[in-house]
This record gives structure tokens, sequence and C-alpha cells, in this order.
């Protein structure tokens, strides 16, 4: 089975305990993402950015949000140390998109891992189901805003099998590598 990994988001805006989007479990999962990554011929990196001007729902965001108005090439905005690769930026919570597809290519499934699970992990994994892409979420390889969140976002996510599975590592490591 040809796999294609996706590294959802692993930022420092989500990584640091200063910032409003700190994701509390991001240290716990940056060993089983290593872990997918040595494994994974094929891998790509996502970024979450801020788009230029906000448009619609996403200036009520940035409203909220304007610490992160900042350009895409701001420290908030990079891959976390020991992280890089080829690199997709999204300004949407879903990385699933004409980029991403074309990194993608003929891979039989794409599985994911990062953060948030409730958020743009999910939001990925559901574009890409909707597109027909066979995805898996690697359960311990992400993390949510909190335990409940990543185990609620879990079981929306199993509610769209087949064309969502939720795997461990273990699984993974196993089946596509």
């Amino acid at each position: 089975m040809k796999a294609h990994l996706a590294v959802i988001d692993m930022q420092y805006v989500f990584a640091d305990p200063q910032s409003p989007w700190f994701t509390p479990g991001f240290e716990g999962v940056m060993a089983p993402i290593h872990k997918l990554v040595a494994a994974f011929r094929d891998v790509t990196f996502t970024r979450f950015v801020a788009p230029e001007r906000p448009v619609g729902a996403w200036r009520l965001y940035y409203e909220r949000w304007p610490f992160a108005v900042q350009p895409p090439d701001a420290e908030i905005y990079q891959l976390v140390d020991g992280l890089q690769g080829s690199t997709v930026d999204e300004t949407t919570f879903g990385k699933w998109g004409p980029d991403l597809a074309e990194r993608v290519g003929d891979a039989d499934v794409l599985v994911l891992a990062g953060v948030a699970t409730d958020c743009c992990v999910l939001s990925t994994a559901l574009a890409a189901a909707d597109a027909g892409m066979l995805t898996w979420i690697v359960a311990d390889a992400c993390a949510g805003m909190d335990d409940a969140a990543h185990e609620r976002a879990l079981d929306i996510a199993r509610g769209y099998s087949p064309h969502i599975e939720v795997k461990t590592l273990d699984e993974v490591l196993t089946c596509c590598v």
C-alpha cells in the first residue's frame, strides 16, 4: 500500500505555552511524529498561516485573535525544530486542497498526524475523504486542545469509516512502511 504522511501544523504558535493557541499535548506527540517521519518516504508538513487580508468569517476570527495577523515567515508560523521538509501553507483549518492533493499524488492512503485533532487534523481528514482519499488519523500522533476534545474528534472521525479510519502508530508502522 502506497501511503503519504501529512504532518499537520507542528508550528511554534501551537507549541509555545505562552501562545493563545497552545496545544497542551503538543510535546507528547513529537516522538510519535518523529517515528512516522523517519519511516515514511513521502512526507508533507503543513502550516496554518494568516491570510494577507481576511474575508468573510475569517475577519471575525482574526478580530478575536489579532496576535496571529502576521506574515507567513513570522516566527510563530515556523515549524518547530527538528521538523522540516516539503511544506504546504494554507490559510484555512483544513489543509486538503490542490497543493496537498498534488503532493499525495497516486498514494492509496493519506496518513495524518499533528495538531489540533479537533480542528485542523479533522478538517483536513473530512475534506480529503470528501475528495475520495482514503484517510487515516494516527490517534497517538495527534493532540487536541485537551484530551476530551481529542477523543471527541476521533469519535467523529470514526463515523466516517471507511473513508476515514483512526489508527495507532504501531498499526500504521506495521502496515505502511
